[in-house]
């Protein structure tokens, strides 16, 4: 067998190229929507926990809240008001029914904290839009529902995932380690 060694200069010029690639070759050539290169976000449900899933995003350098949903005109105006203070504008969009919100063409995925009853509808409106989405746990109320919100994710490519943020996170994990 041959030890087929690689240069310095190889090694740094295969690098060099690496790294600007991405500056050369505009990200819609890899089915990237947005031009800025953030995933656009819509926020369904901005309630207690959906206002901290919402501020979560807000604090993310490669995401842009665009527009909130909520029955309850409070929180709705709430969480508009705080994307619009985070970004210094006005530009956040208020939606009451979740319909309007998940036909934007301009949105990449949805943080969804709404009650378990709604989980299933939303979920699957949004996989045949497009729009991957993050969501609250549980997943659905029966099998059944989960089932289809599975189905729908799987046909049209989409990607989910479920908030079992104790199970993600580190303390929690160790915590479990010293049982």
């Amino acid at each position: 067998m041959t030890k087929r060694g690689v240069s310095r200069r190889r090694f740094l010029g295969t690098a060099a190229g690496a790294v600007a690639f991405p500056y050369i070759v505009p990200s819609s050539v890899f089915g990237a929507g947005a031009p800025s290169g953030k995933i656009t976000m819509g926020c369904i449900g901005v309630g207690s926990q959906g206002s901290g899933n919402m501020n979560g995003f807000l604090n993310k350098g490669d995401a842009r809240v665009l527009a909130v949903c909520d029955v309850d005109k409070g929180h709705r105006d709430g969480a508009k008001k705080r994307v619009d203070d985070k970004y210094g504008n006005s530009d956040c969009a208020a939606y009451h029914d979740f319909r309007e919100l998940i036909a934007r063409d301009d949105i990449d995925a949805l943080s969804l904290a709404l009650p378990d009853h709604w989980h299933s509808i939303p979920v699957i409106m949004a996989a045949r839009a497009g729009k991957d989405m993050y969501g609250e746990k549980p997943l659905a109320r029966t099998i059944a529902e989960g089932k289809r919100m599975v189905e729908a994710v799987h046909r049209y490519d989409r990607i989910w995932q479920t908030g079992s943020w104790q199970r993600s996170q580190g303390n929690f994990h160790h915590a479990c380690e010293l049982v």
